[in-house]
């Protein structure tokens, strides 16, 4: 396994924990909760509703602190690093809104608990790391073998 994909895999996991931790306190106390709604704007907590604004601001946070800790020979920011922080944004809201309308049109309106709740986000949080993070670093890095 190549150093890229090592690292991307250890950012998925820890990812994973904190934000899955972290949306446990920002969720305590609303249980159950949908996964999806049948709804563009609605005023309830949901799974997929707290993910897709997590998931991309994540993906625009995690390119741009991987450019910037990245010690190999690099692109420059201007333009080719700001272009790829704008991409993962633009990539990971469609990705995750698209597979949440599909989740909601397939299996329609699931309550489930907090703790399950708290490990789906976690579960899309580090999906999302991990793969932003091999992405990154593989568009930034010159010369990577």
């Amino acid at each position: 396994m190549n150093k890229l994909l090592k690292g991307a895999i250890t950012t998925g996991i820890i990812n994973a924990i904190i934000n899955g931790a972290i949306q446990y306190f920002l969720l305590k106390g609303t249980t159950p909760i949908p996964i999806s709604v049948d709804s563009i704007t609605n005023n309830v907590h949901t799974v997929l509703g707290t993910a897709v604004p997590l998931a991309v601001s994540l993906a625009m946070i995690l390119t741009v602190v991987s450019y910037f800790s990245t010690k190999e020979e690099k692109v420059p920011f201007f333009p080719s690093g700001f272009w790829v922080v704008l991409k993962h944004g633009f990539f990971t809201f469609g990705v995750v809104t698209a597979l949440s309308v599909v989740w909601q049109r397939i299996f329609g309106t699931i309550d489930i608990s907090l703790l399950w709740a708290v490990v789906m986000i976690g579960f899309i949080a580090g999906i999302i790391s991990g793969i932003i993070e091999y992405l990154s670093l593989n568009a930034f890095i010159i010369n990577s073998d």
